[in-house]
């Protein structure tokens, strides 16, 4: 995409943001959009083909937060980027009439700051305009500057012991990417692009008004620095092409729920030979019926009898691939949490979870005549025993 075709969009009306939106409404705009008109989900629609190129495009800019400031000064300086319209004074008044001082663009876009007193000037605006065009902060014209492409984020849903040990996983994307039959130089087949004669490859032209004088996209190219005379059938010129195409994916042992992994270079393609964006996948895990997590540790509620806490016994407990036996000290409280070391979450920084069991004792909703009988000879036998003398306390000095 050309400069001037990149200032004249509003990617804050592609994603429904207003231009003070958080990055998190950002995303999540994004997302919904993406979601809404990937083209897995609308097979033989171009529109919403077309969709998910604009929404994906917008939020490889204002995710940005560099891109996203160079694109907000860029439209606040040009406006609605058409030449000419940008609402500087005239060159009447103080200063405004040629050879009292009259104003040029080159000092904004950092040609004429050195000469007036070897300082930059206005030298920020100029490394902006600089990024934006394919100018260097001096002003000296060079090959149109490619576009890093927009990064890409999808979802996956893996189980429990997947996240927990780790996974390999395909992944079949359908976005946009280089298109495979020219190589992304947007020529069909034994043809290549030519140099365009109108800007000789700098993708940028001078042009004059009254006393300003400035530079632009040239409209030849649009700001390619090339000219496609015979276009790739596939992707028109473009370049870029929406392909389905499968990855294998690397889940890491001790993978978090919402966790996002990086794939550097497996986003959109780059433009004029820029590099690509990077690939995120966003990882969901599904929950387990009986474990459940604690950081690196697995966690697990035991359900036991009361005897069992009182008496002292050994249990047997389940683990993610086989099981171990725990030995239950007498008097032990209900939902006292034992630990057992080294059966949690390895990671691959070393670190290694532990596997914590939580005792719960099981209160039958029916007994039989010969355990009711035994239950009531043990309410008898610890008659005495006050289970809540704090309690007992309080209620006594209340007069109860």
């Amino acid at each position: 995409m050309s400069a001037r075709e990149w200032i004249g969009k509003d990617f804050y009306r592609e994603l429904g943001v207003s231009s003070d939106a958080s990055q998190d409404e950002i995303k999540k705009a994004y997302r919904k959009l993406a979601r809404e008109n990937h083209p897995d989900a609308n097979p033989g629609n171009p529109e919403a083909e077309q969709k998910f190129k604009a929404v994906s495009e917008a939020y490889g800019v204002l995710s940005d937060a560099d891109k996203r400031k160079e694109y907000d000064e860029a439209r606040s300086l040009f406006g609605s980027g058409s030449p000419g319209g940008f609402g500087f004074p005239g060159a009447g008044g103080p200063g405004g009439a040629p050879g009292q001082g009259g104003f040029d663009f080159g000092d904004i876009f950092g040609q004429g700051g050195a000469a007036a007193g070897g300082g930059t000037g206005f030298g920020g605006l100029g490394d902006m305009l600089g990024n934006l065009f394919g100018r260097r902060g001096g002003g000296e014209p060079t090959a149109a500057r490619g576009q890093r492409g927009a990064d890409v984020e999808t979802d996956v849903r893996i189980d429990f012991a997947e996240a927990v040990k780790g996974a390999t996983l395909p992944l079949r994307l359908s976005s946009p990417a280089s298109c495979a039959t020219c190589g992304g130089n947007g020529a069909r087949p034994g043809t290549q692009p030519r140099t365009c004669p109108t800007c000789q490859g700098a993708g940028l032209v001078n042009r004059s008004q009254g006393a300003f004088a400035f530079s632009e996209p040239c409209r030849d190219c649009r700001g390619r620095g090339t000219i496609i005379d015979d276009p790739c059938p596939e992707c028109h010129g473009d370049g870029i092409s929406t392909r389905t195409r499968t990855l294998t994916v690397r889940i890491p042992a001790g993978v978090d729920d919402n966790q996002r992994i990086r794939l550097a270079g497996q986003g959109e393609p780059g433009r004029g030979g820029a590099t690509a964006g990077d690939l995120y996948v966003r990882v969901h895990v599904n929950p387990h019926p009986v474990f459940g997590r604690s950081g690196n540790d697995l966690t697990i509620s035991l359900p036991v009898e009361f005897t069992e806490l009182v008496l002292g016994s050994t249990v047997t407990v389940p683990t993610l691939d086989s099981k171990v036996s725990l030995k239950v000290p007498s008097g032990t409280a209900n939902g006292r949490v034992l630990r057992v070391r080294g059966k949690g979450i390895a990671k691959r920084d070393g670190s290694q979870g532990d596997l914590l069991v939580t005792l719960q004792v099981v209160i039958p909703a029916k007994v039989d005549s010969k355990a009711k009988a035994a239950l009531e000879n043990y309410a008898e036998t610890v008659a005495k025993h006050d289970p809540r003398p704090e309690i007992t306390a309080l209620l006594r000095d209340r007069g109860a």
